[in-house]
């Protein structure tokens, strides 16, 4: 079972009233945490299924009269936060934050009543996760909890400033680390994340060098941080803090967080450094010390649960365009012209849908949420061959995570434990110039992988708002006294998740979702298998 998720056990029924193809890769790890059904299976039949679902200790019978009951109780307490009074008997006292438009920090109680009625968010507001109610599992895109597909409120907390808070700011130490790769926006928020402390009236802010290596590698200090020495460092890509993978024992990271008596831990990452995180958070209650552990959601891939978003996906995806429009010149003006585009993926092909359906110009979109193959009558070799007949020309852009089951396998992992993955890209240009030079059809081809190019801008307008907002909410988030959350964007609205619910498993591109669906029009693609 996934670290919180739910599971589901699926059993097939001739009695069963239900005949519905539970068979939903982003849906299941979403709803159910659960991926024991393969897709291949799905596309060839249909299963007669009794359906049972369990979260946690909760067993759901769907044919319980109470079970909606049940479900949404567990759904509470799973998405309930955790904080800082869960280990210490703490009073709050009143904000330091200030919403007025001089910007001045509030004293002790100097909160006007009109600024205290209007700007904070309250304890209890929630925001909800999902609007659509659909009238069958059929529909398309459909997310069901239940086979009739029964409409459940999936509540969350709204993210923001409140009215009281857990620390004293003059007191706090509070500490910013940027893990993983590198990925457009990561100055916008450590800026963010230094600007929005010093409006609480902090005065002692470091950054961590080089993600949690910096916590034990020696030799590496940490970096004061002001709002003089981050004023423009969103003008540029990459990562002020600088980045790595992997880290030390999470005791270690936890044992250097003590010594320098740091009280917020700000953790700017994807999965992997949520996972991270989540495990020094957990360390912290452990130890019972007084440490608020908030993360910011960091991927290029947009593959994070329950996100609508995550930072720098969009500036990814307009950076591609640069890359597809060079592949269609290039295509468009050659005697049997093939552009082909890799773009970043490694288990979700947000980038390289969006980047075909933005670009109108390609013609294949592969990603490794749905299957293909390239050989056979029905294979993207055989298709390109009539693209060239026809058009007499093509582009193909493909997730670099695409085709993995075309390719040999292999078990070496990267410092974030991420397995490495066979070059698809690669394999994909040899077999292309191979096919036509056995069928003797002359074939011009030009590949182009833009990778490094891509993650290492500078974010655009879009997601520099995005990462605006992540990074205050954050600081809002730990003087609120939370902790083992991270801050996202959910239906459009701002809001807190616990870490281990946003890590059971990354987020997938939904291949009966309406998106998938607009690409394939956009393209004109067949199914190749």
């Amino acid at each position: 079972m996934s670290l919180s998720g739910m599971a589901v056990m699926l059993k097939a029924s001739t009695s069963s009233a239900v005949q519905q193809q539970w068979c939903h890769r982003t849906r299941d790890q979403c709803q159910y945490g659960f991926t024991s059904v393969s897709e291949r299976k799905c596309r060839k039949r249909y299963l007669l299924l009794h359906v049972r679902a369990i979260s946690g200790k909760l067993d759901l019978d769907f044919s319980d009269p109470s079970w909606k009951q049940k479900y949404q109780e567990d759904w509470d307490r799973r998405f309930s936060l955790p904080h800082i009074t869960d280990i210490y008997d703490l009073e709050p006292r009143t904000t330091t934050f200030s919403l007025k438009k001089n910007r001045t920090p509030l004293g002790d109680g100097d909160v006007s009543s009109t600024d205290m009625r209007n700007g904070y968010v309250n304890k209890d507001d929630r925001a909800l996760l999902k609007v659509i109610k659909y009238a069958s599992p059929n529909s398309a895109g459909a997310e069901c909890i239940d086979p009739d597909c029964s409409w459940v409120e999936h509540w969350v907390h709204r993210a923001g400033p409140r009215k009281e808070i857990y620390y004293e700011p003059e007191e706090v130490k509070a500490a910013i680390v940027t893990c993983g790769g590198l990925c457009p926006g990561l100055n916008d928020v450590i800026r963010q994340i230094v600007f929005t402390l010093e409006t609480y009236g902090v005065k002692n802010i470091v950054g961590i060098p080089f993600g949690y290596r910096g916590f034990f590698e020696k030799g590496l200090k940490e970096m004061p941080l002001s709002r003089d020495v981050v004023e423009n460092i969103n003008l540029s890509g990459g990562s002020f803090l600088g980045v790595s993978r992997g880290g030390a024992q999470t005791s270690e990271i936890v044992d250097s967080i003590q010594a320098r008596r740091i009280d917020m831990l700000f953790v700017i990452g994807g999965n992997g450094s949520h996972a991270g995180a989540n495990a020094i958070h957990e360390e912290c209650r452990k130890r019972k010390l007084k440490v608020s552990v908030v993360a910011v959601p960091k991927t290029i891939d947009n593959d994070i649960l329950f996100m609508d978003k995550t930072f720098g996906f969009d500036t990814a995806v307009e950076e591609a365009q640069r890359a597809i429009n060079s592949a269609y010149i290039e295509a468009r003006s050659a005697y049997h012209g093939i552009g082909l585009v890799k773009l970043m993926g490694r288990s979700s092909g947000f980038i390289a849908m969006h980047a075909s359906l933005s670009s109108g110009q390609i013609d294949i979109c592969l990603i490794p949420e749905v299957s293909f193959t390239l050989d056979g009558e029905h294979g993207v070799l055989q298709h390109l061959e009539h693209l060239l007949n026809t058009k007499g020309f093509c582009v193909i852009c493909v997730a670099e995570g695409a085709g993995q089951d075309l390719l040999q396998k292999s078990n070496a992992t990267d410092a974030s434990g991420n397995v490495i993955l066979s070059d698809f890209g690669v394999h994909m240009q040899q077999k292309i110039k191979k096919h036509f030079k056995d069928i003797g059809v002359p074939a011009d081809l030009k590949y182009i992988d833009p990778t490094y190019m891509v993650r290492a801008c500078r974010a655009n307008a879009s997601d520099a708002i995005l990462c605006t907002v992540l990074g205050q909410n954050a600081v809002h988030g730990a003087f609120a006294g939370f902790s083992g959350i991270t801050s996202g964007v959910c239906n459009t609205h701002y809001v807190y998740l616990p870490i281990p619910e946003v890590i059971t498993a990354p987020k997938h591109v939904n291949p009966n979702s309406r998106m998938w669906h607009r690409c394939l029009t956009s393209t004109g693609q067949p199914d190749f298998h």
